[in-house]
């Protein structure tokens, strides 16, 4: 079935885009939401308005998070825990911990731009990824030390 995508969707194209989709997933998820319509010239014209408003949005947009992006590659963030004498941490540091970090440092950042391979089980200085877009990734030091005795 062939509609027309109202917003962008991920995995699956951008706003105004053709599409084919099973129609089990145009009637029960997309044509629901509000997220696709049929093909038609009138839903083809709306679109296409809506559209240009939204790429102009999105280079907007686009412009301010490679901003961001460039701030947060002077940005290193500094995560405390407890560790044994050879260094191993007990537990890790996953992406929340390295996010909420960010955050306490006024940048804001989701848990899930925080891109992690696997979670960081040692002390050390690590070279994170931030993803804020699809072509806009920066790189962060996260530094894990020892946690203070008290």
């Amino acid at each position: 079935m062939e509609l027309l995508l109202n917003q962008t969707i991920e995995h699956l194209g951008r706003t105004g885009d053709v599409v084919d989709v099973k129609p089990g997933y145009a009637r029960n998820y997309l044509l629901p939401r509000g997220l696709a319509v049929m093909v038609t010239k009138g839903n083809m014209a709306q679109v296409d308005r809506a559209r240009a408003a939204a790429l102009a949005e999105e280079e907007a947009r686009l412009a301010d998070l490679k901003d961001m992006a460039s701030k947060l590659g002077e940005v290193s963030v500094t995560i405390e825990g407890k560790a044994n004498d050879e260094g191993h941490l007990f537990g890790s540091v996953v992406a929340a911990q390295i996010a909420e970090s960010l955050r306490e440092k006024g940048v804001p950042v989701d848990d899930k731009q925080v891109r992690l391979e696997h979670p960081i089980k040692e002390i050390g200085v690590y070279d994170v990824i931030v993803h804020l877009h699809a072509d806009v990734e920066s790189r962060i030091k996260v530094w894990v030390v020892q946690q203070k005795p008290e």
